[in-house]
């Protein structure tokens, strides 16, 4: 990318699925390729779906079996916390985005 270097932003995964899932269903595919699109490469199968189990383990997030796919959506539960990770977001983060 470029020969500079980029720092490993991997840990933001489970806020991204969170806030995605935050504007509707999605299942997995659709998921890795809305990230794609906004991180420039697309997660491996290896990185969103463990992501995915332990958002489902913290009752953060399910998913519906539609046919062979699971459609996830986020939970009251995950609303919560993913407005107080916003929240934390901006408290740390913030202040890079003004003029």
């Amino acid at each position: 990318m470029g020969g500079y270097y980029e720092c490993d932003m991997r840990g933001m995964l489970s806020f991204q699925i969170l806030w995605l899932l935050s504007k509707g269903p999605m299942h997995g595919e659709e998921m890795a390729k809305e990230l794609e699109r906004r991180r420039g490469e697309k997660p491996k199968a290896g990185t969103i779906y463990p992501a995915l189990k332990e958002l489902r383990n913290h009752k953060l997030i399910e998913g519906k079996r539609e046919g062979k796919t699971i459609v996830y959506h986020i939970t009251p539960e995950g609303r919560m916390s993913a407005k107080h990770s916003l929240k934390y977001f901006v408290r740390c983060f913030g202040d890079m985005f003004e003029g």
